[in-house]
């Protein structure tokens, strides 16, 4: 099957235990029928709830405001090439 980007042959990979199909030229990523539906089901199960930690230690005064991390999209955790 070719890229209809750049017309490039696409590469599969498995991820997850679903099979993918993307452009190593302008990394565009195509799923099949239902497979995207596989990977947030299987993403969703696989992510454990965050905890709360009893004893943590208190804040220093550098430490006041809360640092705001860039969240990862579902698929830039999933596909990693």
């Amino acid at each position: 099957m070719r890229c209809p980007v750049d017309n490039e042959i696409l590469v599969m990979a498995d991820r997850s235990g679903v099979e993918i199909d993307y452009c190593p030229k302008c990394r565009g990523v195509w799923l099949d029928r239902g497979e995207l539906d596989k990977i947030i089901e299987r993403s969703s199960t696989a992510a454990p709830a965050p905890s709360a930690v009893p004893n943590a230690p208190p804040r220093s005064q550098y430490d006041q405001q809360p640092r705001k991390k860039k969240r990862d999209s579902l698929l830039s955790e999933l596909f990693d090439f």
